[in-house]
């Protein structure tokens, strides 16, 4: 997957472990309602303009 925007870029979170469960806790939801295996979340944050 290639995605790009001026407006968004892949937000840090290496080390911020309390960020990271929160994602995997949302990811895992998120495949037991939708009923799809993988589901993968990426965190974004807002550039600087």
């Amino acid at each position: 997957m290639d995605i790009h925007s001026d407006s968004y870029k892949i937000a840090a979170i290496a080390g911020q472990e309390d960020a990271v469960e929160v994602i995997r806790q949302a990811e895992s939801q998120l495949a037991r309602i939708t009923g799809i295996k993988d589901v993968t979340l990426i965190a974004y944050e807002k550039t600087e303009q």
